[in-house]
């Protein structure tokens, strides 16, 4: 009599899309992390809300996954920002691995010069004061990934010429954090990280096995 085999387990990933980018943003690396058993789930906010507060939700939501393992997370921009911080400050809330797409953890020169103009502070709302230069350092045990772009197209460039590789919006400095395990520097423009199947690939290899090559 044939044995009944095991379900496969299921790995819950919670993805966080960038700012004024709706969650259906993230919907291409969803459709490409089902195929290895991924089961994506879709954070959504709004970024003129206080920065704080989505925090929590962000928290919250991450909680409410059925899976029995922890939530793996991958964040793009400052959907990235959201989660590195939200891990940073709850240690109560557990994770599997964690990926980082041209998320600017240690500010963003683009954000601050937008915010000298009050359309800027307007578009930048809750997020604001969490673009100013500042250290980034990972103190938790859980694997963290960064992934940048260098591919220098975007709206950033056209407030300023941006210093050393970027990816037309966030300085590949600005991405650095110390402590993570692994960085990945991809020829993608920053809209494009949340959308190229090169960088699923390495989303995918790095939430299975903890490095990218």
């Amino acid at each position: 009599m044939r044995e009944r085999s095991e379900p496969a387990p299921v790995r819950d990933v919670v993805l966080v899309s960038g700012l004024w980018v709706p969650a259906a943003g993230m919907a291409p690396v969803a459709a490409r992390l089902r195929p290895a058993g991924f089961s994506p789930r879709t954070f959504a906010y709004y970024g003129r809300e206080p920065f704080e507060a989505n925090l929590e939700r962000l928290a919250a939501f991450a909680v409410r996954g059925e899976a029995s393992e922890p939530p793996h997370f991958v964040g793009h921009s400052l959907g990235g920002v959201l989660v590195f911080d939200m891990l940073s400050e709850r240690a109560d809330v557990a994770a599997g691995r964690i990926v980082l797409l041209g998320a600017p953890v240690r500010g963003s020169l683009a954000g601050r010069r937008l915010g000298r103009y009050a359309a800027g502070r307007w578009l930048l709302g809750g997020c604001a004061a969490r673009w100013e230069q500042r250290t980034a350092a990972w103190r938790r045990r859980e694997s963290l990934g960064v992934i940048a772009g260098t591919l220098p197209l975007g709206l950033g460039r056209m407030l300023g010429r941006l210093p050393g590789q970027n990816d037309g919006v966030v300085c590949v400095d600005e991405t650095s954090v110390a402590g993570m395990a692994a960085q990945a520097l991809l020829k993608h423009a920053h809209s494009s990280l949340a959308f190229s199947a090169d960088v699923a690939v390495h989303i995918r290899r790095f939430l299975l096995d903890g490095r990218f090559a």
